[in-house]
């Protein structure tokens, strides 16, 4: 039981409420061994707090006996999907980017987010988004694409990608296997991509083979169904997508993440506890939860019951808490508690806020 449990509690990221550690995360943190966090922004105020607030949530990792610290990470991307505010820099979006075309702007974009995180001790971005945005309609992405052009997208998330990662901020190329060609939101439904293989290799797939290439440490799975892969089960429960395609033929190597398990696209359709098995059982090595304790609880205590049951076999479990171990031991050591006032003096500061304005200037795209 209790090594089923480090097993288990090492895969899974979770949130919570409040711009303090709240008495749910320290039991996900003590009694069940989550390792990884996700910061919204409801648990940002200011740099000076969220330094804390990473702080207080290693030092209860490291009460609770963690080998090693949390994983923290956050979305953001840049527009409209920024957790942190003012006084860190308002990045314009992704589309900017991509209407600028330069590789060395998205690689310094890369590496000022990677500063801005890394100092309050977030060693996590979940970005870039690499989605092709190639339907007008589609409710959740838009701007937060690079474009419509596949090879532009390619080429500036692996830039980013490539920024990011040299500063010492782990990447996260998503939505896989793309999320540009949708009209429904996955947090609401789920969305269906009934292009051919031809078609998916052109455009969808081509930002996910470019961001591998590129070394990125993370890819999150989207909760989209792809009849031409998998007619059953969405991607992020899919072994068709994850094994075959992401692993097998793309060569990835290092963390695949689902998307929120909470969201409706597959909350709407399974329970907590078979969402998290279902999600293991097609190769997620890190099983996402974010606000819900009661879900957080179950998906842990059901990925449990499947190592002890079988269903879940002890080998891949094994093989993804290496994984993540890997993450944490590239990402985090040595670790350093972050120090407030250092977490103030990096966030925005005059250089960062030029290189934004040349973005917008260049693009025609201001900050959300």
């Amino acid at each position: 039981m209790r090594e089923a449990l480090r097993l288990a509690g090492q895969r899974f990221l979770f949130g919570f409420d409040g711009l303090e550690v709240s008495p749910d995360c320290r039991t996900l943190i003590r009694d069940f061994g989550a390792g990884n966090v996700i910061l919204f922004g409801r648990n940002v105020d200011a740099p000076e707090q969220v330094a804390e607030l990473v702080r207080e949530l290693q030092s209860v990792a490291r009460d609770a006996g963690h080998e090693l610290p949390l994983l923290v990470g956050v979305d953001q991307e840049g527009g409209r999907v920024a957790r942190l505010g003012k006084p860190w820099t308002r990045w314009p979006p992704l589309r900017a980017l991509g209407r600028a075309d330069s590789e060395d702007l998205a690689r310094r974009v890369g590496e000022a987010l990677a500063a801005e995180l890394g100092a309050c001790g977030i060693r996590w971005d979940f970005a870039p988004v690499v989605d092709v945005d190639t339907n007008p309609d589609n409710p959740v992405i838009g701007d937060r694409s690079f474009g419509p052009d596949p090879e532009r997208v390619a080429t500036l998330g692996a830039a980013l990608v490539r920024g990011l990662q040299s500063s010492g901020v782990a990447a996260c190329a998503k939505h896989f296997p793309g999320h540009g060609d949708t009209a429904l939101d996955s947090h609401l439904e789920l969305p269906v991509v009934e292009h051919p293989r031809s078609r998916l290799d052109e455009v969808e797939l081509r930002p996910f083979r470019a961001a591998v290439e590129a070394g990125v440490a993370s890819v999150m799975t989207g909760h989209l169904l792809l009849p031409e892969l998998d007619a059953e089960r969405p991607a992020t429960l899919s072994r068709a997508l994850l094994g075959g395609v992401l692993r097998d033929e793309l060569g990835f190597l290092g963390l695949v993440v689902s998307d929120d398990l909470e969201m409706k696209a597959v909350a709407a359709r399974w329970p907590a506890g078979e969402r998290a098995l279902l999600a293991a059982e097609a190769g997620c090595d890190v099983l996402a939860s974010c606000a819900s304790p009661e879900d957080q609880v179950a998906g842990i205590e059901a990925l449990v019951r499947g190592l002890e049951s079988g269903r879940v076999p002890w080998k891949a479990c094994e093989d993804a808490a290496a994984r993540v171990r890997a993450a944490k031991e590239r990402y985090l050591l040595p670790y350093a508690d972050p120090k407030p006032a250092l977490a103030r003096a990096a966030a925005g500061g005059e250089a960062r806020w030029a290189l934004a304005e040349e973005i917008a200037a260049r693009s025609g795209v201001m900050p959300a």
